[in-house]
């Protein structure tokens, strides 16, 4: 599509000028009227041959922040029940974002609402950046004349999501630091130490057990080859991340998940309190139950509740109750939520309900994890202890069998 340079005047006749895309002037002129500016004059720009430079900016490896959102979809709620046209809000909020990615698809969604797009189509269009369920929630407030109503729900789910995720990674920083500091100590002894406890034992001719030959091994590679050890690392890293995006790779992480007995309830609770506070929201936006339980499967990580999310909607499709529908899921879902679910259904409540519900297991959540620390620092100390055992048998055991031959 032909860019144009153009001058305009607003209706108070203020002077205007800047560029915009258009089929022609007739149509410049269109979009500019709807911005509340009068064409004067317009020119054709030609577009120069880009010449393909390299920087930072252009390598985007991170996604755009959920606190970004909360900022951008707080703002936007603000100005929009301020009266402020969308282009010019979604132009404030664009100049506003530090973030390039995040800033040129602003730009991108009001070029399109300009050139006619709703909304919430303009949204979609960057499904990387704003999810399934935010454009479904703007198309549910534009249809309704709600979008100020809708965008004030997003933002307090955004933020209960942001809260929930705050509070357990914050709850897994401290085992985390631990374990690390754990391995760099480990990797610390088996180049300095070990090695010259290898070369003791030869000196003696001892014959050494299967355990202390493990560890001369293992510490004799490290001395020598220290430096390839953050590759090695990296790779191991990388490996590991494209294991965990295959199918099968995905399952075993969720089993896992949901056998460990501490990180179990914490999955559990964390699903429901997802579950439940984002299918409250999208039913009271009034978004049918069936199409709200297919937003949610296609936000949801765990590939066991994503699979039971599905199947739900297929149930409730054939005209099961939703509790119903969650009935068979007992070992993913707590019984209180297939119950006060059941509850809502009959009184008529069941947004309400589910609000109440997320409620709750968003305080137990948190309430799990301040307790996480003192449940799992036992664990390490056993761990901590198990290592250094290992570490102190392998290399005394030779110097006893050693005293016991003397005697």
């Amino acid at each position: 599509m032909p860019r144009y340079s153009y001058t305009a005047k607003s209706l108070t006749g203020e002077p205007h000028s800047g560029a915009s895309e258009a089929k022609d002037e007739h149509d410049l002129a269109r979009i500019l009227k709807r911005e509340g500016f009068i064409l004067i004059s317009a020119a054709l720009e030609k577009k120069a041959p880009r010449k393909k430079k390299f920087s930072l900016s252009a390598l985007s490896f991170g996604g755009v922040s959920v606190k970004e959102k909360i900022f951008f979809t707080r703002n936007l709620r603000v100005m929009v029940a301020a009266g402020v046209s969308l282009p010019r809000a979604l132009q404030i909020l664009a100049n506003q974002s530090k973030k390039k990615k995040f800033q040129n698809a602003i730009l991108d969604v009001r070029q399109k609402v300009i050139q006619g797009k709703s909304f919430s189509s303009a949204l979609a269009i960057h499904p990387a950046i704003f999810s399934e369920l935010f454009f479904n929630m703007v198309k549910v407030g534009e249809e309704a004349g709600t979008l100020e109503e809708a965008l004030k729900v997003l933002t307090r789910q955004m933020e209960r999501e942001y809260d929930l995720k705050s509070n357990i990674k914050g709850a897994l920083m401290y085992p985390a630091v631990i374990v690390s500091v754990m391995v760099l100590i480990g990797i610390l002894m088996l180049i300095l130490v070990v090695p010259k406890l290898a070369e003791t034992f030869a000196d003696l001719g001892i014959e050494l057990p299967l355990t202390t030959q493990i560890v001369i091994v293992v510490g004799t590679l490290l001395a020598n080859f220290w430096y390839l050890l953050p590759l090695v690392l990296v790779i191991l890293l990388v490996l590991l991340r494209m294991a965990l995006k295959t199918a099968i790779g995905k399952r075993i992480r969720d089993t896992l998940f949901l056998k460990i007995p501490v990180i179990k309830s914490l999955v559990r609770k964390t699903n429901a309190a997802y579950m439940t506070r984002t299918l409250g929201s999208l039913i009271a936006a009034g978004v049918p139950i069936v199409r709200s339980l297919e937003i949610i499967a296609g936000a949801v990580g765990n590939i066991y509740y994503k699979e039971a999310i599905i199947q739900a909607a297929e149930h409730v499709k054939k005209g099961s109750k939703l509790a119903e529908a969650f009935s068979s899921y007992e070992h993913l879902y707590p019984v209180l939520v297939i119950q006060m679910i059941e509850v809502g259904e009959e009184t008529g409540e069941t947004s309400s309900m589910l609000q109440q519900l997320a409620d709750f297991f968003e305080e137990e959540v948190e309430r799990t994890t301040k307790n996480l620390s003192s449940i799992i620092e036992p664990i390490l100390m056993l761990m901590v202890g198990a290592a250094v055992g290992f570490f102190a048998i392998s290399m005394l055991q030779p110097m006893y069998s050693l005293i016991s031959d003397f005697q």
